[in-house]
């Protein structure tokens, strides 16, 4: 896994500033400690750190072509490499290397812009034809791998592997995006292709550019996209069988290194699937970590322990500290923009303890999306049972009235909890689902923002972000939230949370749950597999009867989480006062600080639990102080 970095003259050949170069490659040294490679011509300069895991001799990049007109840098892994490298020699191309990058300079000279059609794997690269006067840069399928650029006031177009590439270079403007910001307080991230600054973007999943020199600047193209069709006519008897094969192969070509590989094993069933998988395909032991929390209503593992002894992997586990809360400077570093996934404590916990044992470890990430793992997915499918039974110019009235006067009872056991359900019942099917996953609710943002700052969204809402991907969604109640998360969810909290906590630690994560052909085939499935009833992962569990205990596969699911209301009225208390007084909040103009300040008494008090908006607004916060101390 590496880190790539470029200087891109999209109009003349001006000599490219290697300096400056090299210092923003350096930004992200992280990512690759092994190696560091330069390239740079008239207009051109290309930069890449890099972490060794395949061909460790002579996999150095920049690599080029035979005649070195053509050259790549590259993050990520091409698992079919092995199969398109003959392939290619057959048409006519000399190797000189045994790396997946050498195969996508191949690829392009005989497949232009369609080359990523034929790559399988994770990858964010940028390759530059000089005959064609061309820069193409390219993001995988899924959006594991991140790739940031930004067209400069000079003509000059940049790009990198991390936000903080760009933010090297002193020609980018910092100046915020307040529709990332209405964004981020809505998701708990910014979603693609925004980032924080409105100069800079990221390239979409799944979506190539295409740079001609002398030419304006197009929008990106789509090379590929998740279709659900419920094609599949197999039994289940057949597909749970089917399924499990799939699966294996997805693991074993993910098990290709030449340094230290293992696994994360958290106790929940995806990652004790791929455990399973890496155990029957290994002679030797698998390796595996697991993170324990001293708070035994955060602890998994004791159900991590059941699948590690029953494959006898090489299991180690480490215990944090529920209040492990000293990381929150550290991710607002980390991450370069606003980001509020709690989640990324724990998951940059158990980075750092993989790293200790290996080089590469596998994940389970991805199960939730393609296989309906995710309550709030039954939770949706409850609600549009009773949304289809009134039309929506009855519902909309009738439980906006009731979700208006119902009490919000925060305290109350969930059943009792209606208010929420309520307002969701009056709304469409879009509307409600962003109801579900919006980190801050509508009501609660009109409050928290200033009235400048609401007037420059101009009307602008970010429930827009899915409704423009729902324009492509199908039809199924089910299958349309599955396909928003992946446009969404998947990649702007769940990739970017893993691509961090991992490179920081110069770790590289594999995910073979989001290898494309499996998702492709799990999507041709009925929804009725997936989410059954109430039981999430229906077939997937199913299938994995024969591999795991039933206390893992059904179980109640946990996910990594810290205890955020308890750390805002105990250790964070104070913190937390700050920060809604925080002098660099109110220097942006964007928030009421009177409300933010009322938000943070309510919930110390014990009066209302707005745990979750807190700790966005403390996370806005670090990473204002962040980019400060930076620029300073």
């Amino acid at each position: 896994m590496c880190g790539i970095a470029g200087i891109f003259d999209t109009q003349s050949k001006r000599e490219i500033d290697q300096a400056l170069l090299a210092r923003m490659n350096q930004a992200q040294h992280h990512r690759g400690p092994d190696e560091t490679g330069l390239h740079a011509e008239p207009g051109v300069g290309l930069a890449h750190k890099r972490l060794s895991i395949i061909d460790l001799s002579s996999g150095h990049q920049p690599l080029f072509n035979e005649d070195g007109s053509v050259v790549v840098v590259f993050n990520g892994e091409i698992y079919n490499f092995v199969e398109l490298m003959p392939e290619l020699q057959a048409l006519g191309h000399t190797f000189r290397t045994h790396c997946d990058t050498e195969v996508i300079v191949h690829a392009w000279e005989q497949w232009g812009e369609k080359c990523v059609e034929r790559f399988r794997g994770m990858f964010a690269f940028a390759l530059w034809d000089r005959n064609k006067q061309t820069l193409f840069m390219a993001r995988d399928r899924m959006g594991v791998k991140p790739l940031y650029y930004a067209l400069l006031d000079d003509g000059q177009l940049i790009f990198g592997s991390e936000l903080k590439v760009l933010t090297a270079h002193p020609g980018l403007k910092r100046e915020i995006d307040p529709y990332a910001v209405e964004d981020y307080f809505a998701y708990g991230y910014v979603p693609e292709p925004r980032t924080i600054y409105k100069q800079a973007l990221k390239l979409p999943p799944a979506h190539t550019l295409t740079i001609k020199r002398g030419m304006q600047l197009s929008p990106p193209k789509a090379y590929w996209d998740l279709r659900f069709d419920a094609s599949n006519t197999l039994s289940e008897g057949d597909a749970q069988q089917e399924l499990i094969d799939r699966l294996r192969e997805s693991v074993k070509i993910r098990l290709m290194s030449e340094v230290p590989l293992g696994a994360f094993l958290s106790g929940g069933v995806d990652s004790s699937a791929v455990v399973a998988m890496m155990a029957e395909l290994n002679k030797e032991p698998v390796n595996t970590c697991s993170i324990a929390f001293n708070d035994k209503a955060y602890n998994e593992t004791e159900f991590a322990k059941m699948v590690a002894d029953r494959y006898h992997t090489n299991h180690h586990v480490e215990t944090v500290d529920t209040d492990d809360y000293d990381l929150i400077d550290t991710l607002a570093a980390l991450y370069d923009e606003p980001y509020a996934d709690s989640s990324a404590i724990p998951t940059y916990r158990v980075c750092q303890l993989a790293k200790k044992r290996v080089t590469v470890a596998l994940s389970g990430d991805g199960g939730d999306e393609s296989l309906g793992g995710y309550r709030r997915y039954r939770w949706h499918m409850n609600e549009e049972r009773i949304r289809g039974l009134l039309p929506q110019n009855l519902r909309g009235p009738l439980f906006g009235f009731l979700g208006n006067i119902y009490p919000k009872a925060d305290w109350a056991p969930r059943v009792l909890r209606a208010k929420t359900t309520l307002q969701a019942l009056a709304r469409d099917s879009v509307s409600a689902y962003f109801h579900s996953v919006s980190t801050v609710g509508d009501g609660l943002r009109a409050r928290i923002f200033s009235p400048a700052f609401k007037a420059s969204l101009q009307g602008y809402r970010a429930v827009e972000v899915l409704r423009g991907h729902a324009k492509n969604a199908p039809e199924h109640a089910l299958s349309a939230i599955q396909y928003l998360d992946f446009k969404t969810y998947l990649v702007g909290d769940i990739n970017t949370k893993v691509d961090r906590a991992s490179m920081a630690h110069a770790l590289e994560v594999r995910e073979p749950l989001m290898d494309h052909k499996f998702v492709e085939w799990i999507a041709t499935l009925s929804p009725n597999l997936k989410l059954k009833g109430q039981e999430g992962k229906y077939i997937f569990k199913k299938a994995l009867e024969p591999h795991l205990p039933d206390d893992v596969l059904y179980r109640p699911k946990m996910g990594f989480a810290v205890p955020l209301a308890r750390w805002f009225r105990g250790p964070l208390r104070d913190r937390i006062r700050a920060a809604v007084k925080s002098q660099a909040l109110g220097d942006t103009g964007f928030f009421d600080m009177e409300t933010l300040n009322q938000l943070a008494s309510e919930h110390i008090s014990g009066m209302s639990d707005h745990s979750t908006a807190l700790w966005t607004v403390l996370m806005f916060d670090a990473f204002l102080r962040t980019a400060h101390a930076q620029q300073a």
